[in-house]
């Protein structure tokens, strides 16, 4: 799948049921997010596809004839609500005791929580940043996201990037500039597709 499929047009094709891809597409776009959220949460890794195939099961059931509003709510709202309920629920299911009423009730007040919507928010924003990245691979040179790696995202020194690589320090800055705004416009873009 393109990482920079129009979001609104996996919902449609989500929504209209009829298109085998859809929920592939969508498991690809999605499901390492929702993993990675899971897994910031503490659970056990053996339940963390747990977690993901709970979200697939309440959205299959939801989205047939889903029509996508941008002007009613956003879709990662939506989509936060029920991973945040379904990494809640495999928790509760862990526990012993606890009816449904108690169930329902921890789900409106772990869904308000601020800590929870920060990490949610944490973890959407790297979500996108490794869409991003997952373009850029492909639009870059090998040394030039090699020396953006280096140099940006393990905090080497320009210098001595340089030095490993075989480059001149003006070719690590400029390849940290050139990436970082592809990087920028590539996020854009998809921020402006999720509506």
């Amino acid at each position: 799948m393109n990482p920079v499929t129009t979001h609104a047009s996996l919902l449609v094709r989500l929504g209209d049921g009829s298109d085998p891809t859809a929920w592939r597409d969508f498991h690809t776009r999605y499901g390492d997010l929702i993993r990675r959220f899971a897994l910031r949460q503490n659970l056990p890794p053996s339940d963390i596809d747990d977690v993901l195939q709970d979200v697939l099961v309440i959205l299959t059931k939801n989205m047939p004839g889903f029509q996508y509003d941008p002007a009613k709510g956003r879709f990662r709202s939506y989509l936060k609500t029920i991973v945040v309920r379904a990494v809640f629920r495999r928790f509760r299911q862990k526990r012993a005791g606890g009816g449904q009423v108690e169930i329902e009730k921890a789900d409106t007040e772990l869904a308000s929580d601020a800590e929870v919507e920060d990490l949610w928010e944490e973890e959407w924003r790297q979500y996108h940043l490794r869409l991003a990245m997952s373009v850029v691979r492909t639009e870059f040179n090998r040394l030039d996201i090699a020396a953006f790696n280096a140099y940006v995202s393990q905090g080497s020194a320009a210098a001595e990037t340089a030095e490993a690589l075989g480059l001149n320090i003006d070719q690590v800055y400029q390849a940290k500039s050139r990436i970082i705004k592809r990087l920028a416009e590539l996020i854009e873009q998809q921020i402006e597709e999720e509506g």
